[in-house]
């Protein structure tokens, strides 16, 4: 079954998010909400939306606590507002559609000295961004909050990395190295017990779901492929194979940990 996300209307630009290349803004919409949204028009475009949207809705497929995410339609209006050019800039070229996260008020970055999961949610997501080619969670880059002293997961749209060198060749066995800087490794004493459990939640129909549900026009803007049926279809086979035993990615965050011990 596809999945469902709201779709509301950005009605006032609040403070952009200086952080990263993207420049995320914390903006206002109709339904009264408050929103960090990512711009279509940032850094490499839509397929960071496509990462944020597919790599946040199967982590909460797994599990894993993160705000909900909304379509949000931004009208290139706005922009008349903002004094800065460079983010009226932004703001026009993100004219439409584009992603949005709740934003949790009073929340505060993770920190691994003051906050310490326990094992199985610290591997749990060790996991999931080594399944799903997570490049960004590092000590120098958490994307993580504490809000009501839980973790929430932020900022995907390092994930699928894959997805920007896109070739013929089947990549879906491959490890992933980089796992070696997550910054939750060394609390991860869980990892066959997160493999067995989140590969029981990640299933066919789920990934098939959340891939369904990106937007038309994201996805046309990716020249690889003839169709977006085709290039739905590589995110479908890609992450289902990456599932199939033996999982190299699981095996190197296994290794990884024992030598950070």
């Amino acid at each position: 079954m596809t999945l469902k996300l709201r779709t509301v209307q950005a009605t006032r630009y609040v403070t952009p998010l200086r952080e990263g290349g993207s420049l995320p803004a914390i903006v206002e919409a109709d339904d009264a909400g408050m929103y960090v949204l990512k711009f279509r028009g940032a850094g490499q475009g839509p397929k960071v939306l496509t990462a944020e949207l597919i790599a946040g809705e199967l982590a909460r497929a797994a599990g894993l606590r993160l705000p909900e995410l909304v379509f949000i339609e931004l009208d290139a209006d706005l922009a008349r507002t903002e004094p800065d050019p460079e983010i009226q800039q932004l703001i026009r070229a993100s004219a439409g559609l584009n992603l949005a996260l709740d934003y949790l008020p009073g929340s505060v970055t993770f920190d691994p000295i003051v906050d310490q999961p326990e094992a199985l949610l610290a591997s749990s997501i060790v996991w999931f961004d080594a399944w799903c080619s997570n490049v960004d969670r590092t000590a120098r880059n958490a994307n993580m909050l504490m809000w009501h002293r839980q973790l929430w997961l932020i900022d995907h749209g390092a994930a699928l990395y894959f997805h920007h060198g896109w070739n013929e060749q089947d990549r879906s066995q491959d490890p992933f190295p980089l796992i070696k800087d997550h910054i939750l490794l060394k609390f991860a004493a869980a990892l066959p017990e997160a493999d067995a459990a989140l590969t029981a939640r990640l299933d066919a129909d789920v990934i098939r779901g959340v891939i369904e549900s990106v937007p038309e026009e994201w996805l046309a803007a990716d020249r690889r492929f003839d169709s977006t049926r085709a290039t739905r279809d590589a995110y479908i086979r890609h992450l289902t194979r990456r599932l199939q035993a033996p999982r190299a990615f699981f095996m190197e965050a296994v290794r990884a940990r024992s030598e950070l011990l």
